[in-house]
């Protein structure tokens, strides 16, 4: 976010192929901090791999030896919610290393929100007031599970409050902010709680309550946290907290919005007029046959009566926003779900055949590599043979 002088590399949780590669992301963009929002295990499954080494294990360093790379755990400080690790990254061949702060929320379920407001800005206050978020370091690493619902919101409303401090509060429209963010990682906050708290955490970190991490009691959370929910969600400043967060179409959706606006002429919307910006609320349902037959039959009625009733014009009006609804409701006949259903095939059968290709040529590499190990060592040890024996024959000649 250039306007907040904010930058964030937000990702997926490390799986146990990309340790190695995660690290060397963190030291290659010289990031100071990694911001972890899930646990490694949530809900029985695997979110993410143990990539960091804990403080109870017999060895407290962890050698990635693949990218020359040492990760070594120092210290930790435990919160409530979150925890905070001080881990040293150390380049094996420069031996250079660096300090790298892990912020760890541990009680922020997947497709959840936090506790609370204030908790979530007593942990973003430590993270801010640990410069990890300046501009003078790399670009935090933020990860969740998936990398887009927990840590947009985590970004969002980081976003929101740097833009707020600077410019005041009725300078920000939230939806905006997300829908910028939304073009450089799409997805971004997954729930309509999420999007709800992000709302919450903005107003409560506006006011400056735990924003200068002074030490919140229990008391003071519950608090903040009653006077956030009790808020009247129909005032006009924040109407929009009880919409959907304005997530991106599904493919098929999306195709089937652009066969409509292609082949079915209609008046301009309010969403056709915001230029660029995805609609925020689902399309109107196709009228049933009732409504057809109703709105026909309220016409020709109109009709009969136009010369000799009074209120005619009301009933014209009234038909004609009948008929009017029936020419934005776009047809959707079995042929183009066909038509859908047949592209969709044949999208994933090329994805599909590429992601066979790919394998394949990999495959080929390994192979081939094999190979030339296989064939330099038998070349290598026959040269390193015949130099021993030509070195034993000439010396033998030379002695006789």
């Amino acid at each position: 976010m250039e306007r907040a002088q904010r930058q964030y590399i937000l990702t997926q949780g490390p799986l146990p192929n990309t340790i190695s590669h995660f690290w060397l992301m963190v030291w290659e963009q010289n990031s100071k901090a990694i911001i972890m929002l899930n646990k490694v295990i949530e809900k029985n499954q695997v979110k993410c791999h143990q990539y960091w080494p804990l403080d109870g294990s017999s060895d407290h360093t962890m050698n990635l030896t693949d990218v020359d790379l040492k990760v070594e755990y120092i210290s930790k400080t435990e919160s409530s919610d979150y925890t905070i690790c001080t881990l040293r990254l150390t380049d094996t061949e420069s031996q250079k290393s660096r300090d790298i702060l892990h912020f760890h929320y541990t009680t922020w379920p997947d497709f959840g929100v936090p506790r609370s407001p204030a908790a979530f800005l007593r942990f973003l206050a430590d993270v801010r007031q640990s410069g990890a978020l300046d501009q003078n370091v790399g670009p935090p690493i933020v990860h969740c599970s998936a990398g887009i619902g927990r840590s947009g919101t985590f970004c969002l409303v980081d976003t929101c409050l740097v833009l707020i401090e600077e410019n005041g509060l009725n300078s920000v429209n939230v939806r905006e902010v997300l829908i910028e963010m939304r073009q450089s990682r799409m997805g971004l906050i997954q729930t309509p709680d999420q999007l709800r708290f992000s709302y919450a955490a903005i107003i409560v970190g506006s006011k400056q309550l735990p924003l200068n991490n002074v030490n919140v009691d229990n008391s003071e959370i519950g608090n903040a946290q009653n006077d956030i929910y009790s808020f009247n969600y129909t005032t006009p400043e924040v109407t929009e907290v009880v919409e959907q967060p304005p997530l991106p179409p599904p493919r098929g959706e999306s195709l089937t919005r652009s066969m409509m606006s292609d082949s079915t002429p209609g008046p301009i919307t309010d969403n056709e007029n915001s230029g660029n910006k995805p609609p925020d609320k689902p399309l109107p349902c196709e009228p049933s046959a009732g409504i057809d037959s109703n709105s026909t039959g309220s016409s020709n009625h109109v009709g009969e009566q136009n010369a000799s009733s009074g209120d005619a014009s009301t009933k014209r009006s009234k038909s004609d926003g009948d008929n009017s609804f029936q020419t934005n409701s776009p047809p959707s006949s079995p042929d183009s779900k066909n038509e859908l259903r047949r592209r969709r095939m044949e999208k994933k059968d090329r994805i599909d055949a590429q992601v066979r290709e790919m394998k394949r040529r990999q495959k080929q590499s390994e192979d081939w590599q094999k190979l030339k190990r296989s064939l330099f060592s038998p070349l290598s040890l026959g040269l390193g043979a015949a130099i021993v024996g030509g070195s034993v024959l000439a010396y033998y000649n030379m002695q006789n």
